[in-house]
């Protein structure tokens, strides 16, 4: 592990980035977004899916220039991708028709180094992430830990000043994932890593906690850094440990307080609230929550990184069902606890059809999209709607995939509660007793 020092490798400055739609305002994705990386140091960047942290991740290898604010490597501002910096990917990104030895030279043959050296730098890298022997072996041939050990030793062969990882093992099973994660965590503990400084993207709590020396947590919609913690755990470090498990359970407190109110916004055109994004969060998950919560060790309120664990769901699981418990009035999510309400106890104890009952109040009282589509049914004198109407004013204040996703889930919900039917053919909603 290289020693820390005072002078930044990399710093972001008042990063915004948008995406314009023709027919609304701009997307907002990053705003007002600073942090700094020092040689020595890991540092997380933590958050739940869509809060940015990808985006950042890119726009800090060059790969994507930021509407506003800049980037400044070893104090140069960025206008491109940065000599290095080298960086893995969740998803392997290698080259199937190339041998292991073949993909991982594929950086330095791009910076024209000669054969001889290539060679001896890939296997070297090779054997240090514990590839030795698959130097020939296609990616085919090889368990999903093992790839991603190949794009490692992609990315380490150049030697890089920085290293970024977006969410590295996130595609690997549990086993898996650990394992690889105790290996780097030795390598740069050991010195071995031949890396100044890793910036890594993650939604996982304990592995930021497990492996970093700074964590930033990112808020969404638009992604800002809302905190930042220090790690002061020496390695090795231990899940179990009383200072590790309280950090851990900071963070969870941190990512479910309720922001403070806004200030007052200048005066506008307000964003409807029928227009809010919605979790993909099944009916049967948020029962099953609830039915979990309500029943006994918990008796209606858990410690969320217990639960966690018990129920083996990760952040972008356990969240959004909580947020979405929350919203409909079911649940309380307080200072890393999740509280049942009396109507969340209630579901929990009814039967099929008081459920969707329950379920149908919540969603009219809670959420004014499906309100909304229900409202306008109610006034066609044929109870049938477009679905392409409600597609489109979502589209006006998210992205398409976000509209999509918000859709889908008004679709589901309002089946489950009998609000309405939907005829996918057609892409028409209708009242079912109008049918």
């Amino acid at each position: 592990m290289a020693e820390i020092t005072d002078a930044p490798l990399l710093e972001v400055r008042g990063c915004r980035q948008a995406y314009h739609k023709d027919s609304a305002a701009d997307l907002l994705v990053l705003d007002d977004v600073a942090l700094s990386l020092r040689q020595g140091e890991m540092v997380a960047l933590l958050g739940r899916s869509g809060s940015g942290k990808s985006t950042l991740l890119r726009i800090i290898a060059g790969l994507l220039r930021p509407t506003a604010g800049e980037v400044l490597w070893h104090g140069t501002a960025l206008t491109g991708p940065p000599e290095g910096v080298a960086m893995v990917f969740q998803s392997f990104a290698l080259f199937p028709w190339l041998t292991v030895q073949a993909n991982v030279e594929l950086g330095l043959e791009a910076r024209g180094i000669p054969r001889a050296e290539r060679t001896s730098r890939a296997l070297a890298a090779i054997d240090l992430i514990g590839l030795d022997g698959f130097e020939n072996a296609y990616p085919k041939e090889l368990s999903g830990g093992m790839r991603q050990r190949v794009g490692l030793a992609r990315a380490l062969v150049v030697h890089p000043d920085l290293l970024l990882m977006d969410e590295p093992f996130s595609a690997l099973d549990v086993l898996t994932a650990e394992t690889l994660r105790t290996d780097l965590i030795d390598l740069w503990v050991e010195g071995r890593l031949p890396v100044k400084s890793v910036l890594m993207v993650t939604h996982n709590i304990e592995e930021a906690v497990l492996m970093c020396d700074r964590i930033l947590v990112f808020s969404a919609n638009p992604g800002r850094v809302a905190h930042e913690l220090a790690v002061p755990l020496a390695h090795p470090r231990n899940r179990q440990d009383p200072a590790f498990r309280q950090l851990v359970e900071d963070i969870y407190a941190l990512m479910t307080r309720r922001p403070a109110p806004a200030a007052p916004a200048a005066p506008g055109p307000a964003q409807p609230a029928a227009v809010v994004p919605l979790h993909r969060v099944g009916t049967n998950g948020m029962a099953g929550l609830m039915e979990a919560l309500a029943g006994p060790p918990y008796n209606g309120r858990a410690d969320l990184p217990a639960l966690a664990a018990t129920l083996q769901l990760e952040l972008d699981d356990l969240f959004p069902l909580g947020e979405t418990l929350q919203m409909l009035g079911f649940a309380e999510l307080a200072e890393g606890d999740i509280l049942l309400t009396d109507a969340g106890r209630r579901f929990a104890g009814a039967d099929t059809d008081a459920r969707k009952a329950l379920f149908a109040a919540a969603l009219r009282a809670h959420v004014p999209l499906v309100a909304t589509i229900r409202q306008v049914l109610d006034e066609r004198w044929n109870h049938r709607a477009s679905a392409v109407r409600f597609r489109d004013e979502l589209e006006d204040h998210m992205s398409p995939e976000y509209a999509e996703d918000t859709l889908r889930v008004a679709i589901a919900w309002g089946r489950y509660a009998e609000l309405y039917g939907y005829d996918e053919e057609a892409e028409q909603f209708f009242l079912e007793e109008a049918a």
